[in-house]
């Protein structure tokens, strides 16, 4: 199984221009309202920008150990050639294999 290598702080799984958003959203004391008017977008666009900036540091701050499968999946979506749906249904049918094949109480595979 491939471990995801976790970067050192989470900080470091974050481009420029992400810690240039957080800078500013601290600075707007978390007023999306006013990251808006700052960067003169909508306030739905700006939630977008947060929500994705959210997923970088939750996966950045992943403890667990990734599959290959996960990571090849996680990959192929985030290039677009996967889509969210597909990509679930296959992470779903592959833990589903995995616990097929593990060994249950009395040493038999379930």
């Amino acid at each position: 199984m491939a471990r995801f290598e976790e970067p050192q702080r989470w900080t470091d799984a974050l481009e420029p221009e992400d810690l240039a958003f957080v800078r500013r959203f601290v600075l707007a004391s978390g007023s999306l309202k006013e990251m808006a008017e700052e960067y003169g977008v909508s306030y739905p666009t700006i939630r977008l920008r947060l929500d994705a900036l959210n997923e970088k540091v939750r996966r950045a701050t992943k403890e667990k150990p990734m599959s290959e499968l996960r990571r090849i999946v996680r990959q192929m979506v985030e290039e677009g050639s996967l889509d969210l749906v597909d990509a679930r249904k296959l992470l779903a049918a592959g833990a589903k294999d995995v616990k097929a094949v593990q060994p249950n109480k009395d040493g038999e595979s379930k």
